[in-house]
């Protein structure tokens, strides 16, 4: 079959790269794409959010599968203009429907999923612009750090830890009062969980689930976790310290009831399911979910499947999840993201990319990189991903490290210590 994948990141290109090699895929087309893409699939130029260029594009090429990679589309509704149509019903799209991507697209939606269906999860409070003086009052009962969440998609952006109380105030007034736009129309807050994080994948057809391996990603732009969060500048499969014990409560009291809680609520999903956890003495609590796989997560997630990828999201579709086996590479995978200097503030695109043609051992994963007069160039933040597999994640790390050194762009800049909470 032919098949599409929405998207321009990382994350896409890890798509385009396990799906290239699947006994079902025919050609393989990724919009927009970037460099990487490009070389595996045709590019096409799309707005992931165009719905209307995405039919048309569909119909074109003859497309029988979808594989949507970003949360834009899906909260906007993507899975239900497809069911909708007569032309595009019959096309397996992978994401779920704009109620299930509520799960993202509002973390006050996500709350109360949470609270209906018994998982565990910080205590919070949600306020709005009328409820300002409420919010303060209930920040009063809290203990330090504070807990500030935008309600809708801020980029990543919207999300604070504050441990004074009168500048916990003065930045809920001013996400009320639109500092994210629309996006904190509405401010969950929450009392801060102290733990280790890790992320857990699941692929669910909305009855059957599957359990992908488990990731860790390094979010802050400086060593030893400082400095401003992006969109991940690195990230470990599987997660160290995830053991049968903590797995098997991960499934019971979270996986489970998820997906449980999906049925019940008759919520049309099919597709991933990306929880955010925290570890609190050996307890897993949610911090948040997303309906869609992470980046960069997902460059050491999918590379770490051995099951052929088109099969399984032919599965999920038709809701057949059950009859497929997931197998799992028992090594270790690692990536390290390489970015523009200057991100995840103001950076210059254009510089052209050197040494991709002498790495050995480890797989690049194109982010924001473009073709410029046969030049391969960064055009993005985060610029690509060195992923490597390994008996071990200090093994593949120091693959990774190795390739680096032959990598080369003006101000290209990358963390040295992914994995430093680990050891």
């Amino acid at each position: 079959m032919n098949i599409l994948i929405l998207g321009s990141g990382g994350r896409e290109h890890t798509f385009a790269y396990q799906i290239a090699k699947s006994e079902l895929c025919d050609s393989l087309f990724v919009a927009p794409g970037n460099a990487g893409t490009e070389s595996i699939a045709t590019n096409l130029a799309l707005k992931v959010t165009d719905f209307k260029a995405i039919e048309a594009a569909v119909v074109k090429h003859e497309i029988k599968m979808v594989i949507v990679g970003p949360e834009d589309p899906l909260v906007q509704g993507i899975a239900d203009y497809f069911s909708s149509s007569e032309t595009l019903k019959n096309v397996m799209l992978i994401g779920p429907s704009e109620r299930g991507a509520l799960l993202e697209g509002s973390k006050e939606r996500a709350k109360e999923f949470m609270a209906m269906h018994n998982i565990p999860t910080a205590a919070y409070e949600s306020f709005t612009k009328e409820s300002l003086e409420a919010g303060k009052a209930f920040l009063e009962t809290l203990q330090p750090p504070y807990v500030l969440k935008a309600d809708g998609l801020a980029a990543g952006k919207g999300v604070l830890i504050l441990e004074d109380i009168e500048e916990a105030k003065a930045e809920l007034e001013s996400m009320l009062g639109g500092k994210f736009g629309d996006a904190s129309n509405t401010v969950v807050i929450e009392e801060f969980l102290d733990g280790i994080e890790l992320s857990v994948f699941v692929l669910t057809d909305g009855k059957n689930y599957k359990i992908l391996p488990t990731a860790k990603d390094y979010k802050r732009i400086g060593e030893g976790d400082t400095g401003l969060n992006t969109g991940g500048m690195g990230a470990i499969s599987p997660v160290p310290f995830v053991d049968k014990t903590l797995m098997e409560k991960i499934e019971d009291r979270i996986v489970k009831p998820t997906v449980e809680g999906l049925q019940k609520e008759e919520i049309d999903y099919k597709g991933f399911v990306f929880i955010g956890l925290i570890k609190v003495n050996n307890e897993p609590y949610v911090i948040e979910y997303n309906v869609r796989m992470g980046d960069p997560e997902t460059e050491v997630v999918l590379p770490r499947i051995k099951t052929d990828l088109g099969k399984l999201l032919q599965a999920t579709f038709q809701q057949k999840l059950n009859t497929i086996d997931l197998e799992i590479d028992n090594r270790a995978a690692t990536t390290v993201m390489l970015v523009s200097g200057g991100y995840p503030e103001g950076y210059e695109k254009g510089k052209e990319i050197k040494g991709v043609e002498s790495i050995e051992g480890s797989i690049v994963f194109h982010a924001g990189t473009t073709t410029k007069e046969g030049k391969l160039v960064t055009n993005g933040g985060r610029v690509m991903a060195v992923t490597s597999l390994d008996e071990d994640y200090k093994k593949a790390l120091k693959k990774s490290y190795q390739n680096i050194e032959k990598l080369s762009f003006d101000r290209m800049e990358y963390r040295t210590d992914i994995g430093f909470d680990l050891v």
